[in-house]
């Protein structure tokens, strides 16, 4: 099968400029051109794309998604390192859960303590002006 950039777009949910990034920063090799010079690719594309947009919608990093498509084109050795890639993000993952949740936690601490009176008197715009750095 040979695909228009288009139409490997569509097929893989990749938008045109990022597959021609992904190109240009070598996740994805330059495909053959036809005489009119439009890029003709195969289902070999297509499957190393969706890889690349679910590892990606999975929040992995680039440099994290070319060594697992490095280690996909060797199915019989170890996954030790993809363990270890899976496990790092999963730590990241966790560390910005608990970020958020203390972020969460101090918003709904300033819209209680707001008396939802006035503008001089609201802790929502007295805490943003003048943030508590100790974390009392």
């Amino acid at each position: 099968m040979n695909f228009s950039i288009g139409q490997l777009s569509l097929k893989t949910g990749v938008k045109v400029p990022t597959i021609r990034f992904y190109e240009q920063i070598g996740l994805v090799a330059a495909p053959p051109r036809t005489e009119g010079n439009q890029r003709r690719y195969g289902q070999p594309e297509v499957d190393r794309l969706n890889f690349i947009r679910n590892a990606r919608e999975l929040g992995f990093e680039v440099d994290d998604i070319r060594e697992l498509l490095d280690m996909a084109a060797e199915p019989q050795a170890s996954c030790h390192q993809a363990d270890s890639i899976a496990m790092n993000h999963l730590r990241e993952v966790d560390q910005r859960i608990a970020r958020l949740q203390a972020l969460r936690e101090e918003l709904a601490r300033m819209i209680k303590e707001c008396g939802h009176g006035h503008i001089c008197d609201c802790r929502i715009i007295s805490v943003l002006a003048h943030p508590m750095r100790d974390g009392s």
